[in-house]
């Protein structure tokens, strides 16, 4: 493999590679690929050498991929940290995988000062990007060569520092650029968090391999990126469910030209029907799509023709991917049976840094990574995601999985969003527990509700208590912490 920046650079010097949205400032590649060499060569003179790890702590920046382009050029290996995180929660982190540097933006320098790391400013580094020489590198890379390092979100409360690849990054690249027809014409926004894979490689990444133009936000604002949608500043663009709440939401969501976004893919957990239809309503078929930061992490994503006849789906495996769905004694089971999605590719990671135990307990004894999730695949070959295996619960001996549920909490008229968990029961085992976030100006009752449900799916799933919340806890990505909810359940 070859070095991305500097081959797009000699393909094509002069397009736009970024635009910053804060300021205006356009970045072509052949400037990319020079602030990627003398970056290089920063890190180089403060001692980084290959196999280091350097972490990163800001707001989505484009000094951010020059970095990282700049860390592949000497072999080091970048950490994106979660800004979200108290201090003690990144030292934990910082004391797994043991980075010799810390960059970060103005924004996180208090909260750099309280980490045991040699610190360089992105201040410090403007001023020393234009004196550095750039640095001479080689441009091959390994493909199984590790490129940088992605924390889980802590959805189970035990983060895992996930092994990215280049050639990961290639693999997801082809599967999504297959799927949604990229080209050097397209134009993506950037501004999901850059410690999740969705906000290097959904879309921007690929965007940049094929010699797009990204659009960097240092964070999500639905104002701004409503704009951006309504000016034409993207062609293609993904968004978390939370994201596309916020769009629905909007003022201007009506008015908006979303026919100048040819494609919309979303992720990162279901998207509710009512919001689906809300999209489908203005002319913007939202292509769901599944994966994971252990899959780079295109591995399934929805057709547009598909979009309405196919509600709930994932779409098919993309190119580079394959998948299976197994029982619990990982045999094959029938075709639109349930059972656990197994995936082999090239777009899966090799494993967890530091946790040969993680890696061991994650892949089968013939090589497929265990997702954790219960899927079907139909006989056309689309993947339709049930729940998380451990979000199930067992109810008077019938499987209830919390997604099935959620889906007919959100169906009601009152309900912005739900989340359903299994709580412990004296007489069933277990039952459920539903938190139900409710629309501006509704005041939705529990036991209307539950009728509700009773309507729509078997007794056993119906929650037993409906607790009616001001928000969820999440993740970065917009994923719903359950774990957290059981804690304040138990």
């Amino acid at each position: 493999m070859f070095d991305f920046a500097r081959r797009r650079a000699e393909l094509s010097p002069d397009r736009l590679a970024f635009i910053e949205a804060k300021s205006g400032r356009e970045v072509t590649y052949c400037t990319l690929d020079d602030r990627a060499a003398r970056a290089a060569r920063i890190l180089r003179d403060l001692g980084i050498g290959r196999g280091d790890r350097i972490a990163f702590l800001m707001l989505n920046e484009i000094a951010f991929f020059e970095l990282l382009f700049a860390a592949a050029r000497i072999g080091a290996i970048a950490v994106p940290l979660n800004w979200r995180l108290a201090a003690g929660e990144l030292q934990t982190i910082l004391s797994d995988c043991s980075p010799r540097l810390l960059v970060h933006d103005a924004a996180h320098g208090e909260m750099a000062a309280q980490l045991d790391l040699p610190t360089l400013s992105l201040a410090e580094y403007e001023k020393r990007i234009g004196a550095a020489a750039p640095a001479r590198s080689d441009d091959a890379w390994q493909a199984d060569g590790t490129w940088y390092l992605l924390y889980t979100s802590g959805t189970t409360g035990r983060p895992k520092a996930v092994i990215q690849t280049f050639g990961m990054s290639l693999a997801n690249y082809v599967n999504l650029s297959q799927a949604i027809g990229l080209t050097a014409a397209d134009r993506t926004l950037n501004f999901l968090p850059l410690f999740h894979t969705a906000g290097i490689n959904l879309h921007t990444l690929p965007t940049l391999i094929a010699g797009g133009t990204v659009t960097i936000f240092p964070k999500f604002d639905a104002d701004q990126v409503m704009g951006a949608i309504d000016e034409g500043e993207a062609t293609c663009f993904f968004g978390v469910p939370s994201v596309y709440q916020a769009l629905a939401l909007h003022p201007r969501f009506t008015a908006t030209r979303l026919d100048r976004v040819r494609h919309w893919g979303s992720g990162g957990a279901p998207l509710p029907e009512p919001l689906l239809r809300k999209f489908l309503n203005r002319g913007a078929r939202i292509c769901a799509g599944y994966g994971m930061t252990e899959t780079g992490p295109t591995l399934c994503l929805m057709d547009p023709e598909s979009v309405e006849i196919r509600i709930g789906s994932s779409g098919r495996p993309q190119i580079l991917s394959r998948i299976r769905i197994v029982d619990v004694e990982g045999k094959d089971v029938a075709t639109g049976a349930s059972g656990e999605v197994l995936v082999k590719g090239s777009n899966v990671t090799p494993g967890y840094w530091n946790n040969a135990e993680a890696t061991r307990a994650a892949f089968t004894a013939d090589g497929w990574l265990r997702t954790g999730d219960v899927g079907r695949l139909d006989a056309e070959g689309y993947v339709t995601i049930l729940d998380r295996i451990k979000d199930m619960f067992i109810s008077g001996g019938e499987n209830v999985y919390p997604a099935e549920v959620e889906h007919a909490l959100l169906a009601h008229p009152e309900v912005l969003e739900a989340a359903v968990i299994g709580v412990a029961d004296e007489r069933w085992g277990e039952v459920g527990r539903a938190f139900v976030v409710p629309r501006a100006d509704a005041r939705p009752e529990p036991e209307r509700l539950r009728a509700f449900c009773r309507e729509r799916i078997a007794g056993y799933k119906v929650p037993k208590t409906i607790l009616v919340v001001a928000d969820l806890p999440r993740t970065a990505a917009g994923k719903v912490q359950k774990h957290v909810l059981r804690q304040q359940a138990s």
